[in-house]
C-alpha cells in the first residue's frame, strides 16, 4: 500500500484503488502509526495523539477498538502488529510520503553539493509535487504542532536547494514571482533574499537586486535588530561593483584529477581561440595522449564553451543529435525533424560558442562535413576537435598533441601514484618507466595505479618484456594506436581471469552501465567487487553508479568478449524489459524520474534496438514502440526516423500478429520526418489508417492516439473508432479529452470545447502527467481570455509553464510564453507582452523550432503595430512569413501572419493591399482543419469591406464560426464599432444575424467575387 500524509490522509493500494480509513479518530490514529512507520509508537502517545491530555474513561479500550477497525480496513498486506509498549505498522518507510519526501531530498542536496544542479532540480522537484497541501490535517492541532513545523521546515529547505539548483542551471526571471512569494511567508530568511538578488541579477534586473537587499536590511533591523550577515552583504557589494553570478552555460565536465604539463600546447591553443582567423583548431595525435583533458583545459579559458562526446556515436549520421543533446536542445512535440542539420544551424546561428568536438577519428568525414557548414553558416561558432587525424577543411589549424616530455611524464606519474600510494616519494625506475611508455598519458596513468599491488622494479621489468619487440623507430612507423595498445594489452594481463571475463562482456554497453545491468546482460551475481576491483586498475570508470569503459580500453576488451551475439541478445532481452517496465510511468507521477532514467539508458537502448532490427523484428517492434513516446517527450525521435524506415520496410505491409500498436508506432515514427517520398508518405497513412479501423482495441499503448493524430491530422469522422480504442484508460480518456477538445474549438463549439480540456485536466492530474496538464492548461487559457478573464488566463499558463519547465521542453515553454504575452497585450501590457514574446522567440531559435520563432515574430508584429509603428510591425510579419512551417499544424499561424500584413497595410491607407492580403488568409483559412481561422479572416475582410451592411454580415460570420463574440480583441472591436456607426442599430443587427447564420459561406462569398473596391494603394 502507499499512504500520504503531506496533504489529506490518501491510502492506495498498489493499483491505485484508494481506501477508506474512516472517519476523524481512525484517520488520526492512522496518521500517527505513519509517522513512525515501521516503529513501535507507545500506547501513551497514541492515546495522548487521539484525545489530548485528558483522555475519557475507558480510552485504552477505545483504542484497542479503534486498532482492530483499521486492521480490517488495512487488511493483512500492512498489518499493524502489537508489542508490549503499543503498535506498529508493518510497512516500508517507502510507502508513506512524507519518508519519502526527506529521502528525496537528502537526494536532492547530495546532488547539489556534488556539483550536479540539473539533477538536484529534477529529484527536489518530484519531492516537492509530493505535497498535496497542509502536512499531518487530520491530527489534533496539539500533536500536529512540532511534526507540522518540522515537515515545513524541510519543504522550505527544499524549495530553497531547488531554487539553489535553478539558479546554478541559469535560472532567473522566472524564478522571481516564487521567491518573493517565499519571502512574503518567510520574510526574515536571508537565503531567500540571496537567491532573489541573483534572480534578478540574471534576469538582467540589477537595480531591482539592489533593491531587494535594501528591504532585506530593514526587515532585520526592524524585526531583530540586527544587520545582513557577511554572505548577503558580500553579495551586495558584488552586484554594487556590476559583478553578481553569471547564467550557467553548458557546464564541461569536472575533473577529479590535476592537470599535468601542456604548457606550451595550452598557450598555442589559447593563442589561436582568440585568432579570429582559426576559428577550427584541431587536436591530433595517438589514442592516449591526452586530447580530450588538453581540449577540456583549453576551453575552460575562453567563453562559453560546450563539450560535444562523440565516441559513443554508432554512425556518422548521428553527429548533429549528439551536438543537440549537448547544448541542451530536444526536438519539438510536433515539429518535423528529419531536417536535423537546419535545427542545429537555427540553433547555434546567432550564437557565440565555442563547440568541442570530441573524438572525431571514427566518423571524421560527417564530423568534417557539419564543421565546415557551423562555420560557414553561424559566425560566432568556433570548434576545438580532437581527432587522430585532421578533419581536412580549408583554415583548419592542426595543434599536434605529442607525447609528454621526460620531467612532466614524470610528474604524471608520481600524482597518479600517489593516489594508491600515498606515502610513493618517487623511484630510480620511474623515468624508465615513463619512457618504456612513450610518454603517453592514459598508458602511464594505467601504469602508476598498478602500484597498488606491484613494486616500481617489476612494473619496469614487465614494461622491458612487454615492448621488447617494439624499437622507437619501428614505433615510429608504425599505426599511432600501437603503442596505447601495447599498454592496454599489458595492463589486460595483469588482470586475472574473472576480470577479463566481466571486461570483455561489460563491451556490450555503448553507454555504460548500472551494476544491476552488469549482474542481469553479464551473467555475473554480485559483481559489485570485480566491478570495484575493475576501477581500481582504471579499466572502468564510476559515476552515480554508472559503470563505464574508456573507448580505447572498450575497443581492445570487445576482441576479448566472449559469445559477443548471445551477449547483444541479452544486452537487448534486458533493455526490452527495461522500457517495458518504464513506459507506464512516463503517464504518470513518476514522469521525471523514469524520463532521466531513460535519458541516462539512450545509449543502451539504441544499441539493444539496432540488434533488434537486424535480429528480431517483432523485439525490435516492440522496443521502438515502448520508446516512441519517451522520443517525444525528450525530443529524439528525429534520428529515429531512418531505422523506422527500413524497419517497416523489412516487416512489410502487414502487421505481425499480436503486434498491431507496434507496427502503427513504427509506421509514425517513419513518417516524423519530412524527407521520404510524399506520395510513399500519403500510402503509408492510407495503410495506417485501415489496419485502425479493423483494431478492435482497447490500445495497450494508448499514446497511439497523440502519435497518429499528429501524424495525419484531425479526423473527427475516427472519433468512435478512437473512443474504442482509448477504452476504460483514464491516461487515454485523458488524451481523448484534448482531442475532442480541439475538435470542437475547432468547429466553434466553445463550451463543449472548454468542458474537454477541463475534463482532460482533471484527469490528468490524477495521473500526475506533467505533459498532459500542461497541453490541458494552455486551451482553457485562451478560453479564458476569450471571455475577458484575463487574471484567470495568466493563473492557468502560470501553472502550465511550471510543468514544461520541469519536463525541460523549450518548445512548449516557448508556446506558453506566447500565449501568456498574447493575454498582458489584450490587457494593456504591450510592454510586457513584448518581453514574453521575446523569450519566447529566444528560447524557439535557441531549440531550432523555426515556426514556435514564426509565432512569436508574429506576436512582436501585433504588438508593434498596436503601439502605432507600422514599419517595424510589417518587418516582423515577413521575417515571421519567410520561417512558418510548411505543414497541417501551421496554417493557422500563417493565415494570422497575412491578416497582421493586412492590418498594417490598413494603418498606413493602404486599403487595396489590405484587401489582397485578407483574400490570400481567406483562401488559405479554408484550407485549415478548423474555422477559428476564416473567423478572423471573415473581421479582418469586414474592415475593408463596402457598403458598411455586407461589413456587418462578414462581422456576424466570424462570430457565428468562432461560436462567441471576440471579447477583448481590438481589432474586431474597433471594426465593430465604425460599422455600428455607419448602420441603424435594426439594419446592423440583420445583417450581423444574416452572417452568423451563414458563417463560412458568407465568407467564401465576399472575398471569392471581386466586389466593389474602395480606398487607394500605397505605392
Amino acid at each position: 500500500m502507499r499512504f500520504g500524509i503531506l496533504g489529506p490522509l490518501d491510502i492506495r493500494t498498489d493499483d491505485g484503488t484508494p481506501v477508506d480509513p474512516g472517519g476523524p479518530r481512525p484517520r488520526a490514529l492512522l496518521t500517527l502509526l505513519l509517522l513512525d512507520v515501521g516503529r513501535t509508537v507507545p500506547t501513551e502517545r497514541l492515546i495522548d495523539g487521539l484525545y489530548g491530555a485528558e483522555p475519557p474513561a475507558g480510552a485504552m479500550g477505545a483504542l484497542q477498538s479503534q486498532i482492530s477497525r483499521l486492521r480490517r480496513r488495512l487488511g493483512p498486506q500492512t498489518p499493524v502488529e502489537t508489542d508490549p509498549v503499543g503498535y506498529r505498522l508493518a510497512a516500508a518507510p517507502e510507502s508513506v510520503d512524507a519518508h519519502r519526501f526527506e529521502l528525496m531530498t537528502e537526494e536532492g542536496r547530495a546532488a547539489l553539493a556534488a556539483g550536479d544542479p540539473a539533477r538536484a532540480a529534477a529529484v527536489l522537484r518530484e519531492a516537492l509535487a509530493l505535497w498535496r497541501g497542509p502536512a499531518l490535517p487530520d491530527l489534533p492541532d496539539a500533536e500536529a504542532h512540532a511534526a507540522v513545523a518540522r515537515l515545513e521546515e524541510l519543504r522550505l529547505a527544499a524549495a530553497q536547494d531547488r531554487v539553489e539548483a535553478d539558479l546554478a542551471l541559469g535560472g532567473g526571471a522566472e524564478l522571481v514571482p516564487e521567491l518573493r512569494a517565499l519571502l512574503a511567508a518567510h520574510p526574515l530568511s536571508e537565503r531567500l533574499y540571496g537567491q532573489l538578488m541573483r534572480a534578478l541579477h540574471t534576469a538582467g534586473r540589477p537595480a531591482e537586486a539592489l533593491t531587494v537587499y535594501e528591504q532585506a536590511r530593514r526587515t532585520l533591523a526592524d524585526e531583530l535588530g540586527t544587520d545582513p550577515s557577511g554572505e548577503l552583504s558580500a553579495l551586495h557589494l558584488e552586484l554594487l561593483q556590476g559583478g553578481g553570478r553569471a547564467p550557467a552555460r553548458p557546464p564541461l565536465p569536472a575533473q577529479l584529477t590535476r592537470f599535468v604539463g601542456r604548457d606550451a600546447e595550452l598557450a598555442r591553443i589559447a593563442a589561436l581561440l582568440a585568432d579570429p582567423d582559426s576559428r577550427l583548431v584541431t587536436l591530433t595525435g595517438p589514442g592516449g595522449a591526452g586530447k580530450t583533458r588538453l581540449a577540456i583545459e583549453a576551453a575552460r579559458t575562453g567563453a562559453e564553451a560546450c563539450l560535444v562526446e562523440l565516441a559513443p556515436l554508432g554512425d556518422g549520421t548521428k553527429v548533429p543529435y549528439a551536438i543537440l543533446a549537448a547544448l541542451g536542445i530536444r526536438e519539438g512535440f510536433r515539429h518535423a525533424t528529419t531536417d536535423i542539420t537546419g535545427r542545429l544551424l537555427a540553433a547555434l546561428e546567432d550564437r557565440e560558442l565555442l563547440l568541442v568536438l570530441d573524438n572525431c577519428e571514427h566518423v571524421v568525414e560527417d564530423a568534417a562535413r557539419l564543421a565546415g557548414l557551423l562555420l560557414g553558416c553561424c559566425p560566432g561558432v568556433r570548434i576545438l576537435a580532437t581527432s587522430r587525424e585532421a578533419l581536412g577543411i580549408t583554415g583548419e589549424v592542426l595543434v599536434p598533441v605529442p607525447s609528454l616530455p621526460p620531467e612532466p611524464a614524470e610528474r604524471l606519474f608520481l600524482d597518479r601514484a600517489r593516489a594508491v600510494r600515498p606515502a610513493f616519494e618517487g623511484h630510480a625506475r620511474v623515468p624508465d618507466i615513463c619512457r618504456a611508455l612513450d610518454g603517453l598519458p592514459l598508458a602511464i596513468e594505467l601504469a602508476a595505479a598498478r602500484l597498488r599491488t606491484l613494486e616500481p622494479e617489476e612494473l619496469a621489468d614487465r614494461l622491458d618484456d612487454r615492448f621488447r619487440l617494439l624499437s622507437r623507430g619501428d614505433r615510429t612507423k608504425a599505426p599511432r594506436h600501437r603503442t596505447l595498445r601495447a599498454v592496454v594489452e599489458w595492463s589486460w594481463d595483469l588482470l586475472d581471469a574473472k576480470e577479463q571475463e566481466l571486461a570483455g562482456r561489460l563491451t556490450v554497453f555503448p553507454g555504460g552501465a548500472t551494476a544491476d545491468a552488469v549482474q542481469a546482460v553479464c551473467g555475473v551475481p554480485d559483481p559489485e567487487d570485480l566491478l570495484a576491483s575493475l576501477v581500481e586498475k582504471s579499466f572502468l570508470e564510476v559515476s552515480e553508479g554508472r559503470y563505464r569503459m574508456l573507448e580505447t580500453i572498450r575497443a581492445f576488451a570487445a576482441e576479448h568478449a566472449v559469445d559477443p551475439g548471445g551477449l547483444r541478445d541479452a544486452h537487448a532481452a534486458y533493455f526490452l524489459r527495461l522500457a517495458e517496465h518504464a513506459e507506464p510511468h512516463l503517464r504518470g507521477g513518476g514522469q521525471l524520474r523514469w524520463l532521466a532514467r531513460l535519458a541516462a539508458e539512450h545509449a543502451n537502448l539504441d544499441a539493444a534496438l539496432r540488434h533488434l532490427a537486424r535480429a528480431d523484428h517483432a523485439g525490435a517492434l516492440r522496443l521502438m514502440a515502448l520508446l516512441s513516446w519517451f522520443w517525444r517527450l525528450r525530443g529524439l525521435h528525429g534520428e529515429q526516423v531512418p531505422l523506422a524506415r527500413a524497419l517497416l520496410a523489412a516487416v512489410g505491409e502487414a502487421p505481425p500478429p499480436g503486434l498491431v500498436e507496434e507496427y502503427v508506432l513504427c509506421a509514425i515514427d517513419s513518417l516524423s520526418g519530412d524527407g521520404g517520398d510524399p506520395l510513399a508518405g500519403e500510402e503509408l497513412r492510407a495503410r495506417v489508417d485501415t489496419v485502425l479501423e479493423s483494431y478492435q482495441g482497447p490500445l495497450r499503448l494508448p499514446y497511439v492516439l497523440v502519435l497518429w493524430s499528429v501524424a495525419a491530422g484531425p479526423r473527427p469522422a475516427a472519433n468512435e473508432r478512437a473512443l474504442a480504442h482509448a477504452g476504460d484508460d483514464p491516461w487515454a480518456r485523458a488524451l481523448l479529452d484534448i482531442g475532442l477538445g480541439f475538435q470542437a474549438q475547432f468547429a466553434g463549439r466553445v463550451r463543449e470545447s472548454e468542458e474537454c480540456f477541463a475534463r482532460g485536466l482533471k484527469r490528468f492530474r490524477a495521473a500526475g502527467d506533467r505533459w498532459g496538464m500542461a497541453n490541458c492548461l494552455e486551451p482553457l487559457a485562451l478560453h479564458a481570455l476569450a471571455r475577458g478573464e484575463h487574471g484567470r488566463a495568466l493563473e492557468l499558463l502560470d501553472e502550465g509553464l511550471g510543468y514544461v519547465r520541469e519536463l525541460a521542453a523549450p518548445e512548449e515553454t516557448a508556446d506558453l510564453l506566447r500565449s501568456r504575452a498574447t493575454v498582458l497585450l489584450r490587457r494593456g501590457d504591450p510592454d510586457r507582452a513584448a518581453a514574453h514574446f521575446e523569450q519566447a522567440l529566444t528560447l524557439a531559435r535557441t531549440a531550432g523550432a523555426a515556426d514556435k520563432a514564426a509565432g512569436a515574430l508574429r506576436g512582436l508584429g501585433d504588438t508593434a503595430r498596436l503601439s502605432g509603428d507600422t514599419g517595424r510591425a510589417r518587418a516582423y510579419y515577413e521575417q515571421a512569413l519567410r520561417e512558418c512551417a510548411a505543414n497541417w499544424f501551421s496554417v493557422g499561424e500563417t493565415v494570422r501572419i497575412l491578416i497582421g500584413l493586412g492590418r498594417t497595410a490598413v494603418a498606413e491607407g493602404c486599403v487595396e493591399d489590405a484587401r489582397d492580403w485578407f483574400r490570400q488568409a481567406a483562401a488559405m483559412a479554408e484550407e485549415s482543419p478548423g474555422v477559428l481561422e476564416l473567423a478572423e479572416a471573415a473581421e479582418a475582410l469586414a474592415s475593408v469591406t463596402e457598403p458598411p451592411e455586407r461589413a456587418a454580415v462578414l462581422l456576424g460570420a466570424g462570430t457565428g464560426l468562432r461560436g462567441a463574440p471576440p471579447h477583448g480583441d481590438p481589432d474586431a472591436a474597433r471594426t465593430e464599432e465604425e460599422v455600428r456607426a455607419r448602420l441603424s442599430p435594426q439594419t446592423y443587427a440583420d445583417a450581423f444575424d444574416q452572417g452568423r447564420r451563414r458563417r463560412s459561406a458568407a465568407v467564401s462569398e465576399r472575398w471569392a467575387d471581386g466586389r466593389r473596391r474602395a480606398g487607394g494603394c500605397c505605392p
